[in-house]
Parts: C-alpha cells; structure tokens; sequence
C-alpha cells in the first residue's frame, strides 16, 4: 500500500429491501487514529464491527464515520413504556401531597427519559441481519474510496517531499565543495585580519599562524555533520519509497535534519555556508510540514 495522506473524503450508498443507506467518511490530520462513529437508532450492533473495519485500514488520522438511512416500507414508531409512566405517575403524585406541586402535564411527563421508547416495526430478525450486512458491505466500500483518496493526495505530498529532500543534497553537495572549508582558506582569511597589526612592525610567527589555521580548521570541520546528512537524504528517499504507514518516520528525520542543519551553521566560518546551512533549513522545515500530512 502506497503512502497515504491523512485528508481525505469518501461517500458510498446503495438500497436495501428495507432502505437506503449513505455513508459518509471524513478524514483529517491526527497524531494517532481516532474513529468517531454516528450511527442511526436501531443500527447499535454495526458499532463494533464498523470501528474494526476502519481500523484495519488505517493506523493514523481523525476519521468521522457517519451512516444516514430513509426507511422503505417501516418506520419507527414510539410507544410508552407502562412501568416508566407508572413510577413517574407515583413520583407525581407524592410530591402533590408533601408540597401541594401542581400536577404533571401530559408534554413534560412525555419529555422524561425513557417514558417514550422507539421501537422499529415490520422487521424480522432476519431482515434486520439481511440489512446490517448490506450497510456493512458499504462501508468497507466507503473505506476502499477513502484509502484511493487519500493515496492519491499522499502521492502528490511525496512528490513535493522528493523534490525537497533532492534539494537538500543539492545543499550538501555545494556546501562539500566550498572552498572556504580549506585550511588554505583560513590561513588566508587570517592573515588578512591580522594585517593592520603587522603594518604597524609587529612580527607574527608565520608557524604559529599555520598551527592556528589548523586549529581552526578542525573546529570548524563539518565532515561528520555532511555525512549525518547525505546518511539521512538516503533514509529519506527510502522511506519516501516505501509501503504503509511512514508518516512518524519521516517527521524523526526531519528532526534530525533540522539538528544537522543547526550544527552547521554555528560551525561555519564562513557566510557562504551560513547561508547555505539557513537555506536548507528552510528546506526542512518546509518537509518536516509535509510529514505532519502523511500517515
């Protein structure tokens, strides 16, 4: 399975002999998975099954579940409960004779939880069965749209991050090559600092010069921290071409990235790779915001 976006829309419907059904599947950005289910009345024994179907699917994302059903044929009817009404009735009539309350009237004794019970009518258990097979049958219908969805943003997300992570070699390579990374280069950008001192007579060691050129130098090495990074684009590219759920992944590295880019840039003894470190971090930075949509 490709990787996936974690944005994504779906809707599936079809009629069964009791109805029509619509599901409807939204799907957002989420640290971890999180399924939210609504269910019409009468369809509580899907609940479970339904929760299992996305969860099988999916490992990341705010998933909203909903299913819509018009009944053909039946429709739910409400009836009072008599033990309900009896006790309310009872409750009533205490309270009338303690503190002389006004009697019940017939629309508040209606609005009490579990005076008025929905019950469906002209459907058999195997009808009821028949129908949440076929509800559930589209459901996993809706999920497979939903997975298209969000597979096809997904492959646009890592085309921009392929693009972002060749950039970023692109930045190593260039920042390999500098030249100010040289001891020559030090040793000249000292000697240039250090030349309004020797136009006033004072002599300089031209050993000593060299021996902090060279220090210098060592300091200022980037080797490890370049090959931290071309050690990550590698990682990357793998990652970026590889199968299910690689979104935490992909976010470590731009951490690491991120780390390696800083290291560089407090390093540097030189603006021209100052700059170029800034620049890869603007790079990525951006890829470590494309992580955050993948799952």
């Amino acid at each position: 399975m490709a990787l996936q976006s974690m944005t994504g829309f779906s809707r599936s419907e079809g009629l069964h002999d009791t109805g029509k059904w619509v599901w409807e599947l939204r799907s957002v950005n989420n640290k971890g998975l999180d399924v939210r289910l609504r269910l019409p009345y009468g369809f509580e024994a899907i609940e479970v099954d339904c929760k299992k179907a996305v969860a099988s699917a999916f490992s990341r994302g705010s998933i909203q579940v909903s299913l819509q059903f018009s009944k053909e044929g039946s429709e739910n009817l409400p009836t009072i409960n008599p033990a309900a009404l009896e006790a309310v009735l009872n409750a009533a009539a205490q309270l009338q004779e303690k503190i002389g309350a006004a009697p019940p009237t017939v629309d508040g004794i209606l609005s009490i939880k579990g005076i008025l019970e929905i019950t469906e009518v002209d459907l058999s258990e195997e009808e009821i069965a028949s129908r949440n097979l076929e509800v559930l049958s589209g459901l996993k219908v809706a999920i497979s749209e939903l997975t298209i969805a969000r597979e096809s943003e997904g492959k646009a997300i890592v085309a921009v991050m392929n693009d972002q992570v060749s950039k970023i070699s692109a930045l190593v390579t260039t920042i390999e090559a500098d030249p100010s990374r040289t001891p020559e280069a030090i040793r000249t950008r000292l000697q240039r600092q250090l030349a309004p001192l020797l136009e006033e007579g004072n002599e300089l060691d031209p050993q000593r010069l060299h021996q902090e050129a060279a220090y210098l130098a060592t300091k200022a090495d980037l080797r490890e921290e370049l090959d931290r990074l071309i050690a990550h684009v590698v990682a990357g590219q793998k990652l970026l071409s590889s199968n299910g759920s690689a979104g935490r992944k992909l976010d470590f590295l731009a951490q690491e990235f991120n780390r390696e880019c800083n290291t560089i840039c407090s390093k540097s003894n030189a603006p021209s790779v100052t700059g170029l470190g800034l620049e890869m971090k603007i790079i990525v930075d951006q890829l470590r915001e494309q992580t955050q949509n993948l799952e």
